[in-house]
């Protein structure tokens, strides 16, 4: 159960209620009236709570819940335990992730503006909106409608801010325009200088980065994400982009639309991805590189070249990863054998 100081939850549901928001199928129509009171991982689940599958891996789990209900692919069915109702999808996770939203749901900002709040009387502050205490509001900044400012937040003369968004303690936005629905964790920092400059033996010369950073709908940026405003040109994330935590985004950089991100990564300025990409954790990527839609790299990749759309990469330098595996596996061949080698002369 959710520690009830940091998480309100709704409910209890029909399960015919669950059902219909997360888009599943009931095994049971006479379960239809069945009250659920929460959501659980299928280890901790209690009877009255519902729970999910979305890898065979946890096959155990399943066979040893107490949950009262779960979210199945119907391949997986006959390894639940007896009495157990099903719901059944293509995609468990997705089912319960839009389940869980209504037990959990985005919470709503309060129409309020602390006292401890430094507003500027040049910004724009849209209808239900909240603004936490030490939160600075510069002149000419527009935030819009239902938006929650949190504390210490900055924010930046000029910067664009869409409706529903949240903007969480500490982050500071400059030189940007915000779609609608856009979160920023803790500390994320968007906006700065980008790294540029010309290299001059006597001392580099700085080149002025007058670029801005745009920031489409949808979007989610991890805490302490760092994205730098473009040079002579934009940067660039598109709609429905998921960034995980310390991610580094240079300057120019365009993300397309509905890319992941995962923690650690970096790329560098001038660098196009195209739409629905994914990297792994501390993937590396040099700069003014192309990568195609749909590609997906592997954590701790070293990008030095463009990536084509659809491929899947992995290692240091960056290659196909049936490549990438086959060079490991030569490597362990030969180190078993060196060593083997080594203990016969000995």
């Amino acid at each position: 159960m959710a520690d009830p100081r940091f998480f309100q939850r709704q409910g209890p549901f029909r399960l015919a209620e669950l059902a219909a928001i997360g888009e599943l199928e009931l095994s049971d129509p006479a379960a239809a009236d069945m009250v659920i009171v929460d959501v659980a991982a299928l280890e901790t689940a209690a009877p009255g709570e519902l729970s999910f599958l979305d890898n065979k891996a946890y096959l155990g789990a399943l066979a040893a819940s107490r949950a009262s209900v779960c979210i199945i692919a119907q391949r997986y069915a006959g390894q639940a335990p007896d009495g157990m109702v099903l719901l059944y999808s293509d995609q468990p996770y997705r089912g319960f992730a839009l389940a869980a939203q209504a037990f959990y749901p985005r919470p709503r900002p309060t129409a309020m503006i602390s006292p401890a709040a430094m507003v500027d009387p040049a910004a724009t502050i849209g209808q239900g909106s909240q603004v936490d205490a030490g939160a600075v509001i510069a002149a000419g900044a527009e935030i819009g409608a239902r938006c929650a400012i949190g504390a210490n937040a900055t924010i930046a003369p000029g910067v664009v801010l869409g409706d529903d968004c949240i903007v969480g303690p500490g982050v500071s936005l400059s030189h940007c325009q915000i779609g609608d629905r856009v979160t920023f964790h803790p500390g994320g920092q968007i906006g700065q200088d980008g790294f540029g400059f010309a290299i001059d033996p006597s001392g580099h010369v700085k080149v002025p980065q007058i670029g801005r950073v745009l920031i489409g709908d949808d979007c989610d940026i991890g805490a302490n994400t760092t994205i730098d405003r473009g040079s002579m040109r934009d940067t660039v994330v598109g709609s429905g982009c998921w960034i995980d935590n310390l991610v580094q985004i240079g300057h120019n950089v365009e993300l397309g639309r509905g890319c992941v991100i995962a923690a650690m990564t970096g790329i560098s300025g001038s660098t196009k991805v195209g739409n629905f990409v994914a990297m792994g954790g501390q993937v590396g990527l040099a700069g003014h590189l192309t990568i195609g839609d749909g590609a997906q790299i592997a954590a701790q990749s070293g990008v030095m070249a463009d990536v084509p759309p659809g491929s899947t990469i992995g290692g240091t330098p960056a290659m196909p990863i049936k490549e990438f595996f086959r060079q490991v596996a030569t490597l362990r061949r030969l180190a078993q054998q060196r060593g083997r080698r080594d203990g016969e002369a000995r």
